[in-house]
């Protein structure tokens, strides 16, 4: 089920009010956001709900067992290790199997060997790397004593499938979503109507921002070509706040739904394209995973703590692991690494942690050094995006060099010309917004009068009925 669709706007008022109103109680309260969720997630295809269903079960029962092993620490580990295997080869099978086995079947063709390596025909399951890793991150902190397990079955359903962030995140940890299952939750009617500011801003960025964007960096991109370098340029721009406005969008609406239901949910965008380098980019741009991978991957292999050498293989390995985590291509693996030769710079000069206040705090403008730094530091993100959605590293080769070209200087006709004024409203509230969690909070405080609060909700609304493009899906549900 999408946010952006007409099912959804029904289905969330529905469950709103059933579960305030009628699953008064905590288990029942759990019990039907269980229920709630796999109608949401099986609204796509039935089928997938035995995916998350067996993923769940799993690690409910890792935990279970690892409690169990109290005191003997290796076969806690290899309960661990167990479920770390079996999780990730469900996602290996339905998510990278056809990647492995054609790139196989390349190599040997090569080198002269014909062989007959076999591809699945099978469909990607929604949201299969979030709820993999946020399973994941339970087992794995049960195991490191972060937290005990989990024995109330439909409370740990509860947070695997919780249907806000199931299939685009944020990849919540368990030390934070579940024990807030185990706690009575009543109505928070200041939280709600926060929340509803944050669902609003989220649709503005989905369906007026992104979606417009997407129309005019489809057209750029199929005829790239044919194109100039100005224009190549643009479209990398539109892309840019295309990926931005589609994927924070989406996390907005689940945050602000998710405390509807008196769930808080961790922040995963933080405003990332006012960032004065790549490391304070990567600590504002998808928060959740990246500091999943920090947690149990980077810190796992010694982290920082460690000869200079050893940094930089560590900081190589989440960069290119993460691009990995986006798809099974090969341009989402050079986009990773194009990432970690951005950051390794700044961590050999020990500047990679320079970057970590408000931009601009306590001022309207930036200084000339601070917007210098954040156009370099977006300039490289544009670069990163045109090559994750390039289909191939050859045709992101291709797409750069013409841009690259003299005819970058040419300022040819420009497509997307109502996507830019949007781009430019979003930049304008959320730089003047730059210190709050999403763009409308505080709004209360900008005016008193409740009237002219909502003549202002009353506007976005309409702005985003009439502005909003054509209905496309969110891109991260493909990863």
């Amino acid at each position: 089920m999408l946010f952006n669709s007409i099912e959804f706007l029904l289905f969330l008022p529905i469950v709103f009010l059933l579960y305030w109103l009628v699953f008064k109680r905590l288990q029942w309260q759990n019990l039907f956001v269980v229920a709630a969720s796999y109608v949401f997630y099986g609204w796509w295809d039935m089928r997938f709900l035995i995916l998350i269903a067996l993923t769940t079960l799993f690690s409910y029962a890792s935990g279970v067992l690892i409690e169990r092993s109290e005191g003997n620490r290796c076969r806690q580990k290899w309960i661990s290790a167990a479920n770390i295997v079996l999780n990730l080869s469900i996602l290996a099978l339905f998510k990278y199997y056809n990647f492995f086995a054609e790139n196989l079947a390349t190599l040997f063709r090569g080198v002269g060997v014909q062989t007959d390596w076999v591809t699945l025909d099978i469909l990607l399951p929604v949201g299969i790397s979030f709820y993999t890793f946020q399973a994941l991150s339970y087992s794995i902190d049960v195991y490191r004593k972060k937290l005990p397990a989990c024995h109330n079955l439909v409370a740990f359903f509860a947070y695997i499938s919780f249907f806000p962030q199931l299939v685009a995140g944020p990849i919540e940890r368990s030390t934070n979503l579940l024990p807030q299952f185990y706690k009575p939750r009543t109505f928070d009617y200041a939280q709600a109507v926060d929340g509803c500011r944050q669902i609003l801003w989220g649709f503005f960025k989905k369906m007026v921002v992104a979606d417009n964007c997407a129309a005019a960096v489809n057209i750029i991109w199929d005829g790239y070509p044919y194109h100039d370098g100005f224009t190549l340029l643009m479209g990398g721009i539109f892309f840019t706040f295309q990926i931005y406005g589609d994927f924070s969008g989406y996390s907005d609406i689940a945050i602000g739904t998710a405390r509807l239901f008196g769930i808080n949910l961790m922040r995963n965008f933080n405003f990332p394209y006012f960032s004065r380098d790549i490391a304070e980019f990567w600590r504002r741009w998808h928060i959740s995973l990246t500091t999943w991978f920090r947690d149990y991957i980077y810190i796992p292999l010694g982290g920082s703590r460690c000869a200079r050498w050893k940094v930089m293989r560590n900081t190589m390995i989440i960069f290119l692991v993460s691009g990995f985590w986006h798809g099974a291509n090969w341009t989402f693996i050079v986009w990773g690494a194009y990432h970690a030769l951005l950051f390794f710079p700044l961590m050999l000069l020990g500047k990679n942690r320079k970057n970590t206040n408000l931009v601009a705090a306590g001022r309207l403008l930036p200084t000339i050094k601070e917007a210098g730094q954040m156009l370099l530091t977006f300039l490289l993100a544009v670069i990163g995006w045109i090559i994750f959605r390039a289909e191939s590293i050859g045709q992101a080769w291709d797409y750069l060099g013409l841009m690259c070209s003299p005819s970058l200087l040419h300022v040819s006709i420009l497509y997307g010309k109502k996507a830019a004024l949007y781009i430019m409203f979003l930049v304008v509230i959320e730089w003047l917004q730059r210190d709050k969690q999403h763009a409308l909070q505080g709004i209360e405080h900008i005016s008193r009068y409740r009237l002219v609060r909502w003549c202002l909700y009353l506007l976005l609304s309409v702005g985003i009925l009439l502005f909003s493009g054509s209905q496309t899906d969110f891109i991260y549900f493909q990863f």
